[in-house]
């Protein structure tokens, strides 16, 4: 079976990134206190509050990673809005922002330091439960999609 091509899937509203912004900073940032997570959220793990794997290895976890889609949040929700993609996003353009699941099970920082700073790869408190959700919801997609392709729904 071959991948699907890239896709995006939703752009999100304002309100919406906003929404999934502090909802991110809700389960990685849940102790900020010493750490300037306003400029730039990723310093709650170059800080080594949160804790992250960085550089390279943090790049080759990430690309292992699975799920049946992934957002994309910008660091700045103001100005931008965090889009949803059908796919791993493998290139990165020296902006800051964060690759993740919609259940959060993990979170990719991607900085404009990189190879001084980051990226930052790391993994949420319940990872293997919401890793676990996400291998069964690409498992259903699949049968679905079989399903259909054979014209039984």
């Amino acid at each position: 079976m071959k991948p699907p091509s890239r896709k995006i899937l939703k752009v999100f509203s304002v309100k919406e990134t906003k929404y999934l912004e502090k909802n991110w900073i809700a389960t990685f940032c849940k102790n900020k206190q010493g750490t300037n997570i306003k400029a730039y959220k990723w310093h709650i793990f170059s800080s080594g509050i949160y804790p992250s794997i960085e550089g390279e290895k943090a790049r080759y976890i990430y690309e292992q990673q699975k799920a049946p889609e992934f957002i994309i949040l910008p660091n700045d929700c103001n100005d931008d809005e965090a889009i949803l993609i059908n796919q791993l996003p493998l290139l990165y353009d020296g902006q800051d922002c964060y690759v993740f699941p919609k259940n959060m099970a993990w979170t990719m920082a991607f900085t404009h330091e990189e190879g001084w700073l980051g990226a930052y790869f790391a993994k949420n408190k319940n990872y293997k439960a919401l890793n676990l959700e996400n291998e069964k919801q690409i498992e259903k997609n699949r049968q679905i999609k079989i399903a259909k392709e054979k014209g039984w729904i």
